[in-house]
């Protein structure tokens, strides 16, 4: 598409071309005076007036070919600064004008980050910004990881150790990949030594072993190919193709929906009911949220409740939100430290971590 200055550009050329051509005929021609032969006989300073009277037209012509160029060049003069002046004028108001469509983004983000409080460390690069918070309630302290993405390889979710079947903590995932952060993702299931995903998985837009219809609460989660934050209950493949997933995993249970907190399955309220969580959710403008809540322990004595949680997702103004894996297998690791404590007093190896990139 062709913007307002590249037109006013190709105007300002075609009206120039005139001028140009012209002056460049003149600077090209070669004017030259022949003078007539004259006889060496005693009347030759008679015939000497007759000699500038035939030199004179040539000369007019030269002297008016200098008045139109002079006239050329003071013209092109003026168009010349009228252009720098108009260019500046449009580059002004085009800033302007990027400056008033960005602004309603600035605000809303502006208003979302005072909810969350003070930052406490963030990371900025032309795939994405990422803030960390901490967060500190009656009965439980964490952090929240805001993050803003800017390019599609700035989000990734990886296998242990690239292997279905394989398992790594959080900060050897951001370790090999370069990670600049990472949360724990989805559920697991052990077998034979081996540690798998729990139920659907999606990886780099490919179902990991398949897919497997929501059942007992769960859901998938996980990012499209337009960065944007996709989750749900999916019947059928069909459903979640529709979606174009390009990595996702699977826990229980869903938390809001379209900015209205679900109601929690008496289980899940009770089994713990508190404990360490993370979660993921979202805002209107596709910026993710993680919550990474500590806590001693998975038998219940100390962490989050999901009511709580719920009530965390409703002060932030989130639209979505999911339960990942919470207990042992919380983490948070940023700029390549551990930010939370695990409740197993170590990392657990995972099947699967959300990782960024910068």
């Amino acid at each position: 598409m062709i913007s307002t200055v590249q037109r006013f550009n190709r105007t300002l050329l075609l009206a120039c071309a005139p001028f140009i051509g012209l002056l460049i005929w003149i600077l090209s021609v070669q004017f030259s005076v022949q003078a007539p032969e004259i006889e060496r006989t005693d009347d030759s300073a008679a015939k000497l007036p007759s000699l500038a009277e035939s030199a004179a037209p040539v000369l007019d012509e030269l002297n008016q070919a200098e008045i139109i160029a002079k006239e050329i060049s003071s013209s092109m003069k003026k168009v010349s600064e009228l252009y720098a002046k108009t260019n500046n004028s449009m580059s002004s108001i085009m800033s302007t004008a990027k400056a008033q469509v960005n602004r309603p983004a600035l605000i809303y983000d502006k208003r979302i980050t005072s909810r969350l409080g003070t930052v406490a460390d963030s990371v900025t690069s032309d795939k994405l910004t990422a803030q960390l918070f901490r967060i500190q309630a009656q009965n439980f302290s964490g952090y929240a990881l805001k993050v803003k993405l800017k390019s599609n390889g700035a989000m990734n979710m990886a296998l242990g150790k690239d292997k279905f079947g394989g398992s790594e903590t959080t900060l050897a995932a951001v370790k090999r990949t370069g990670a600049v952060a990472g949360v724990n993702a989805g559920g697991f299931a052990d077998s034979k030594g081996k540690r798998y995903p729990l139920s659907t998985t999606v990886v780099n837009g490919k179902y990991v072993s398949g897919f497997e219809a929501s059942y007992n609460d769960l859901f998938f989660v996980g990012l499209n190919d337009r960065m944007e934050l996709i989750g749900g209950v999916f019947n059928s493949q069909a459903q979640l193709d529709r979606l174009n997933p390009k990595f996702g995993a699977s826990f229980v249970p869903m938390l809001r929906k379209n900015g209205v907190n679900l109601a929690i399955p008496f289980k899940w309220q009770t089994s713990p009911n508190r404990a360490p969580r993370t979660i993921v959710a979202n805002y209107k403008d596709d910026q993710l949220l993680f919550l990474v809540i500590d806590g001693r322990d998975e038998n219940g004595s100390s962490g989050a409740t999901l009511a709580e949680i719920q009530m965390l997702l409703t002060r932030y103004g989130t639209i979505d939100g999911y339960n990942l894996d919470g207990g042992g297998s919380s983490a948070l690791v940023f700029k390549g430290r551990v930010v939370n404590s695990p409740s197993d007093g170590q990392l657990r190896p995972l099947a699967t971590n959300f990782l960024f990139f910068q």
